[in-house]
């Protein structure tokens, strides 16, 4: 029972809070359905957009019927393939849990349908083709053209080495382009701007994407950018006979750069609100001020951790209880012999997990400390294991030496029998 003299408090402080928000609160006018204004093009076509691997893509279906109330994804590697496959579950829902999502599986288990927009998690470039909006009858209210690039290189500009060998490579490519009075196209790199500094209050990394694109007049016309004259390297826009598929042009480059800032000062809470909170119990506040989440994995298996929250034009940094994981020194591919590695999608690898990645790790998104994720590692029981596992190994050792052991106490003791009876015989003669 809660007293008297709580149940008033409690009374107080709601009376207070829905004043407070009663007067913050306007009710939204109606707002016209953007499905009803705007049409669906008479002529299919697909916008071109290119990614880099392992991000969360989000493709929204930006026009259909009002008679429509789901839509079914369609996904076709080329165009007009009869290999066409179909990405939902015919009720216009597919919902997956991302931290459960794994590198190199299915397209279908790697994909969800959320307010009829179509979210591709971890995207992979096996991944890359046409993305049909449209109905179960099969007609198609929009496209896109998607090209998912792998970062063949990861820039760090305080490298010399790599300021020269970019030098050189410009210089390389306009030597070339001289040679040519009116070349074919332009293979270029485009890239986002600058991410927010990934830390605060400590030694932080900004990350910047480039993407492969190509300039040409003789782009196919159904594809369309920002600009009718320029393509992602990998779209289907640009004619085969351009060989950016067998040559080095072809993907994506990661910048990183280290940097500072000050963490911005901390908000104070309202007082009517704190007391509310601390009334209800909820003002214990997690370690570090953020929340906590508890995973277990058994050991020896991969192991991909993700920061909740995050979106790929986040900045993100991830921590190993107090000591930070930059990407100089952790990045995919800079180091094939670590365990432990970021990718381009902001996710933290195991490959494996073992007994000592058990503790405390730390992401931030946007310059902010956002979650602390405590891994658990465990032995599963039960398992069936192979002949050439670690832990086969050692008990067929230890087998293998306790028989040894006990064949040779048995040949001993055969032995010392033989010759006990072979010695009595001739000391009795005596």
């Amino acid at each position: 029972m809660i007293p008297l003299k709580h149940m008033s408090l409690l009374l107080l402080l709601l009376q207070t809070l829905s004043f407070s928000l009663l007067s913050t609160y306007e009710a939204p006018e109606d707002k016209e359905d953007i499905f009803a204004s705007r049409a669906c093009p008479a002529f299919l076509v697909f916008d071109n957009a290119a990614y880099l691997v392992d991000m969360t893509i989000e493709l929204p279906c930006h026009c259909k019927p009002e008679e429509a109330h789901s839509v079914v994804w369609y996904y076709q590697k080329k165009l007009g393939s009869l290999d066409t496959r179909a990405l939902t579950d015919f009720q216009g829902t597919s919902v997956v849990d991302s931290s459960k999502v794994g590198r190199g599986g299915d397209l279908r288990s790697r994909f969800s349908i959320r307010l009829f927009s179509l979210l591709i998690f971890r995207a992979q470039k096996e991944d890359s083709g046409h993305y049909l909006c449209g109905t179960t009858k099969g007609d198609f209210f929009y496209g896109y053209d998607v090209d998912v690039q792998e970062a063949h290189r990861v820039s760090f500009p305080w490298s010399r080495a790599q300021r020269r060998g970019r030098a050189a490579a410009v210089a390389a490519r306009a030597a070339s382009r001289s040679n040519q009075d009116l070349p074919l196209y332009q293979v270029f790199t485009s890239f986002w701007p600058w991410s927010v500094c990934d830390r605060c209050g400590v030694r932080g990394e900004q990350t910047r994407v480039g993407l492969c694109y190509v300039k040409s007049d003789y782009l196919h016309v159904r594809y369309r950018w920002t600009s009718q004259t320029v393509a992602s390297c990998g779209s289907s826009a640009v004619p085969q006979r351009f060989g950016l598929t067998q040559t080095n042009h072809q993907g994506a480059e990661l910048g990183v750069r280290s940097c500072q800032v000050p963490c911005p000062p901390k908000s104070i809470p309202q007082p009517e609100h704190q007391a509310l909170l601390e009334f209800l119990g909820y003002n214990k506040p997690a370690a570090h001020g953020v929340p906590i989440y508890y995973h277990n994995h058994p050991v020896d298996t991969p192991l991909i951790l993700s920061c909740p929250g995050a979106k790929p034009q986040h900045a993100v940094a991830w921590d190993q209880g107090s000591r930070p994981l930059y990407r100089s020194q952790y990045m995919e591919g800079l180091n094939v012999t670590f365990r432990l590695f970021i990718d381009t999608g902001h996710h933290l690898h195991f490959s494996p997990a073992t007994q000592d990645d058990r503790g405390s790790y730390y992401c931030w998104i946007q310059g902010k400390k956002a979650a602390e994720i405590r891994l658990g590692i465990y032995y599963r029981l039960g398992r069936k294991r192979l002949l050439s596992d670690p832990e086969s190994l050692y008990a067929l050792r230890i087998i293998l030496l306790c028989y040894g052991g006990m064949t040779g106490v048995f040949v001993l003791i055969v032995l010392l029998k033989y010759t006990w009876r072979t010695v009595r015989p001739k000391v009795a003669k005596y």
